[in-house]
């Protein structure tokens, strides 16, 4: 038993596929309770099986928000950290350890390291730093959909300590449907019209779904949102409005947008990207040499969910290869396209660009790439 009573709690329905994995991840802990929504699967008997604490109940109309507290309540007051995860999510071993090394009495919260999605290879995608990680007392979930949580308790919550090496991974199931998101999502900006985080998201769904001009009239309102202030999510917010200009093949007004996500947030790698694989559909190459050299000028990658896996990967160096190919820069070009292989080795696609490169090199004439 460590030196603080640790409880990992979880929501689910029909999620048999993932109990053992995610059982044998959460068994560091001292507890592990579960709120079953309804599954019509084994999930239930199989959890029980491996010892986890399970209640089931319906919760209805359903909220996430909702059933997180629910889940939360099953928590003995005992346990001084809880620990909110999915069925879908693996901590890695030893996550206990460097938890409680981290935490201090009175702490608040604890952020880790969280991959919410891999590449067909194998490789991390996205990855930020979470806080799902929390004080049993003084916590609330709120919002129906993208919930967080929020503060309740007496005077203001304890410190946010940085669990360093503490990884989650997600590794979710694929067919399962997103549908519910978007009608939440109304209803989360329905009962707070103030917050400005939900309507981003409201944004960013309804680019999801191909309703554009839906898209571009609510992130344009989120930007004029008073507490819109994060320049991170505010650039996101024009790079989707871009995004959906794109779509409507108002390419000029896409090329605007990109411009102003620049300038909101010239130390983010996304929009410098973005601007760049735009000017590569235009096949303005000396345009994607600029804005990809100005994308890899950035090394460092931040901690927030806005951070995307494809400008952290060989698509900069991709871009800067072709680009250099085609102004007849062939040195140049190849060793952008070797730094592109290199991150992304199994590309097919990047290893016959680099051959072609050698050969060209060589003093043979390939096809262009």
């Amino acid at each position: 038993m460590g030196r603080y009573q640790v409880c990992v709690y979880a929501i689910c329905k029909n999620e048999e596929q993932f109990v053992d994995r995610w059982m044998d991840s959460m068994s560091e802990a001292d507890r592990v309770v579960v709120l079953d929504t309804g599954s019509t699967d084994a999930t239930v008997e199989k959890l029980r099986a491996r010892g986890a604490e399970v209640t089931v109940e319906v919760i209805s109309p359903w909220r996430f928000d909702t059933a997180r507290n629910r889940s939360m309540e099953l928590v003995p007051e005992s346990m001084d950290i809880c620990v909110c995860t999915d069925l879908d999510e693996v901590l890695r071993p030893g996550w206990r350890e460097l938890l409680e090394e981290a935490w201090v009495p009175g702490a608040g919260q604890a952020t880790y390291r969280y991959t919410w999605s891999f590449n067909p290879d194998s490789s991390e995608g996205v990855v930020f730093w979470y806080e799902k990680i929390h004080a049993r007392r003084g916590y609330r979930w709120v919002h129906p959909v993208h919930e967080v949580l929020a503060w309740t308790g007496e005077g203001r919550p304890g410190p946010t300590v940085v669990a360093d090496g503490v990884q989650l991974d997600h590794h979710p199931d694929p067919s399962k449907s997103r549908g519910q998101y978007l009608p939440l999502l109304e209803l989360s900006v329905a009962e707070d019209p103030e917050d400005d985080r939900n309507v981003h998201y409201l944004g960013r769904e309804y680019l999801f779904r191909g309703r554009w001009d839906d898209c571009i009239r609510t992130l344009k309102g989120h930007l004029a949102m008073p507490r819109a202030t994060w320049r991170d999510e505010r650039a996101a917010s024009m790079r989707y409005i871009a995004r959906a200009y794109r779509e409507k093949g108002e390419t000029a007004e896409a090329r605007n947008w990109y411009l102003r996500a620049v300038a909101e947030a010239s130390h983010l790698r996304e929009p410098w990207t973005d601007l760049a694989m735009l000017l590569y559909e235009l096949e303005e190459w000396e345009g994607v040499l600029y804005f990809t050299g100005q994308a890899l000028a950035i090394t460092h990658r931040p901690r927030t969910y806005i951070c995307e896996a494809a400008p952290w990967g060989s698509l900069p160096y991709d871009l800067r290869s072709i680009a250099f190919y085609r102004t007849g820069r062939m040195q140049e070009a190849l060793e952008a396209a070797r730094a592109a292989l290199k991150l992304e080795p199994e590309n097919e696609r990047l290893r016959g660009n680099v051959a072609l490169l050698e050969r060209e090199a060589a003093g043979e004439t390939p096809s262009p790439a």
